[in-house]
């Protein structure tokens, strides 16, 4: 069963960046609520600012102007060690480079966040198990990531994600380096989760997977929304 409220919302939030004497507006004051269980697409072309508004959504960044609403919280104002801890409880993170730590076996990869979290030993171990059988990786907990394939260490990322248990998930062009039919897995992974009561946040360039799974999708160009559309 879904909860019902805001999660996140951009007011008129912009970013801008100096470069020598010319500012760029990679963000231009958007505006996005996104209410908890949604599934929430944000795509435009290369240069279009989504990328800028995944960090401002996942408060890996603060805006130069406008505020951030996290669960109700101003995040724009806080610094990073607050944000730092907000981040860690509230919202987990996919991206599309994986990011996996090569060092670390696919279970120490999941139990990471838990212990930057002070999450005692036991629990972590108990929390891996479950998470692990969820993405079907239990065979894979003691492997590397270079001995998994591409959507092993896409599904090891989303395991990761869920670690803390956030309620949000934002996603980066999460099947940007899979092919079609194991993208086509890890958007379900997605999808049943979404169905379980998490709220899902996908930064995408592409058409079709945004309109074919999301609830709401909004179009950036240039730094501003161009458009929003919702699924009927």
């Amino acid at each position: 069963m879904k909860k019902e409220g805001v999660i996140i919302q951009l007011k008129n939030v912009e970013r801008h960046y100096h470069i020598g004497e010319n500012i760029v507006r990679a963000v231009d004051r958007i505006n996005i609520t996104v209410n908890r269980g949604d599934f929430v697409a944000v795509m435009g072309p290369s240069g279009s600012g989504k990328s800028t508004a995944m960090y401002l959504i996942g408060s890996l960044d603060i805006p130069t102007h406008g505020h951030i609403f996290l669960d109700g919280y101003d995040i724009s104002v806080l610094g990073e060690s607050d944000l730092a801890q907000i981040r860690g409880r509230n919202i987990g993170f996919i991206f599309q480079q994986f990011n996996l730590i090569p060092t670390l076996t696919v279970k120490e990869n999941i139990t990471l966040p838990m212990s930057l979290q002070g999450i005692s030993k036991e629990v972590m171990e108990e929390r891996a198990k479950k998470i692990l059988e969820k993405l079907e990786l239990t065979d894979r907990a003691e492997h590397y990531p270079n001995q998994i394939s591409g959507g092993q260490q896409q599904r090891v990322a989303i395991a990761r994600a869920l670690a803390n248990d956030p309620e949000v998930i934002l996603a980066d062009e999460p099947t940007g380096n899979l092919d079609s039919k194991t993208g086509e897995r890890v958007m379900d992974v997605l999808k049943k989760l979404n169905k379980e009561g998490k709220t899902i946040v996908m930064v995408t360039h592409d058409h079709d997977l945004a309109y074919q799974y999301a609830d709401i999708v909004y179009w950036l160009k240039d730094g501003k929304i161009e458009k929003v559309s919702k699924r009927k």
